[in-house]
Parts: structure tokens; sequence; C-alpha cells
């Protein structure tokens, strides 16, 4: 069968960067390839999940969230063995994935809300790759986790004023005053430097708004400039 894969770009950029600067700031391990895979596996699982509590195949998606559930345990079994501690960071998942859970059975999963809790339990990832280098979490953890948190909510903001909301003066408005504010406060709490991964999506927030774009584009330009960031942010740590 094909394998079913989700559709979000922009979950992808989710999963990835947070691990990625996790492992590059807490410092590379070899356990960091099942813990990826184990981690890729898990958000593959929780697609079909979703899909099985809103859609009528249920039967069809419940086969494939229990496949890719399975891979993940078995792939999280090796640093589990070395770090039991590890079943913490899943744990700490829960209450932002009952969250997706909820708004899947109300069938609105375009909520903002919804948003926010996918982005915050994406960020865990990012701790758990941290830790497993480390052994620990420390203030530089923390701090990689709420920039990749601020990121991806303005990334959020920006994606709903341009597709679904782009006819919504208030989205505007939050989403202009969001990136506005996010370089503000950076420099204020003394993070200038961080100025320049954020740069390019407070410009693309302000002067793209009311561009008639594309489905397509708008993703294509959110893939390049999650890549900035991402590269942005491993020149700056």
């Amino acid at each position: 069968m094909k394998p079913l894969i989700p559709k979000q770009h922009g979950a992808w950029a989710m999963l990835v960067i947070p691990f990625a600067l996790g492992a590059y700031a807490g410092g590379f391990s070899w356990l960091h390839i099942p813990l990826f895979f184990g981690w890729f596996f898990l958000y593959l699982a929780t697609y079909p999940m979703l899909m099985a509590i809103k859609n009528k195949r249920k039967e069809y998606f419940l086969k494939w969230a229990v496949a890719y559930f399975l891979l993940a345990i078995i792939l999280f079994t090796i640093p589990l063995i070395y770090d039991f501690t590890l079943i913490y960071f899943g744990l700490a998942m829960l209450p932002f994935f009952f969250i997706n859970l909820y708004y899947a059975k109300k069938k609105n999963d375009r909520a903002l809300l919804n948003d926010m809790a996918a982005i915050a339990a994406f960020g865990v990832g990012g701790l758990a790759s941290f830790y497993i280098g480390q052994g620990r979490l420390n203030m530089t953890a923390w701090e990689i986790y709420m920039f990749c948190l601020l990121f991806f909510i303005g990334s959020a903001f920006y994606v709903k004023t341009m597709i679904r909301e782009k006819k919504n003066a208030i989205y505007k408005w939050t989403s202009w005053g969001y990136h506005l504010l996010l370089v503000i406060g950076l420099v204020i709490i003394g993070y200038p430097l961080l100025v320049i991964a954020y740069a390019p999506s407070v410009i693309r927030a302000l002067y793209l708004y009311g561009k008639s774009l594309s489905v397509m584009k708008v993703g294509v330009l959110e893939i390049v400039n999650s890549a900035y960031f991402l590269l942005a942010m491993f020149f700056l740590l």
C-alpha cells in the first residue's frame, strides 16, 4: 500500500528544526539517530490517529496509526535503555496531544489554540534532543525551546493571514504586532543578534500581506524561511 504521509508541510519543519538545534547545542550522540527516527514515526502515528477521530474511514487510519506507533516504540526502546528518564519528555507531550484530540473531535483542527498546542509539543522533541546529548536541561535548552516556539507562532499567524483569515483585520494586526514586538523584545531582553534569524519572518509578514499568493507559493516561502531560520540559529548558537 502507498504509505500514509501527512500533508502539513509546516509540521515537517516543526519536527526537524527544534530537534536539530537541540542536537547541535547539546552535542551529537549516536543515540540521536534512533531517537529522531522514533520521533519521526511518532509524528506519522499521530496524524492518522487524529484523522481517525474526524473521518469515517476509521479502520484505514487506525491501521496506519498502529503500524507507525509500533515502529516508534521499537526505535525509542534503544535510547530508553540508556536513559529511561527520557520517558518524561513523552509524558510532557500528552497534554498538548489531548488538546489536538479535542479539536480533531470538534473537526476544528485549524483553530489557533490547536496550532499552539502542536507547536509546543514539537518543541519538546528539541528538549529531548538536547537532553540526550548533555544528560541535563540547562538555560540554553530552554532558550532554544522558546526561540523555536516564537518562530513557529509567528509562522502560524502569518499563514492564517495569507490563507484562511486573509480578510480578517484582527488577524492582520495581531500578526503584524506580534512580529514587530518579537524583534523589539529580543533587543530589550539582550538578544539583539537573534533579530537576524527572525528578520525575514517580519519582512514577509508585513510586505506579503494582501498579496495574491497561491497556497503552494505560501508553503514554499515558509519552507525557505524555515531553512533560513535553522541555518541562522546554527550560526548564532
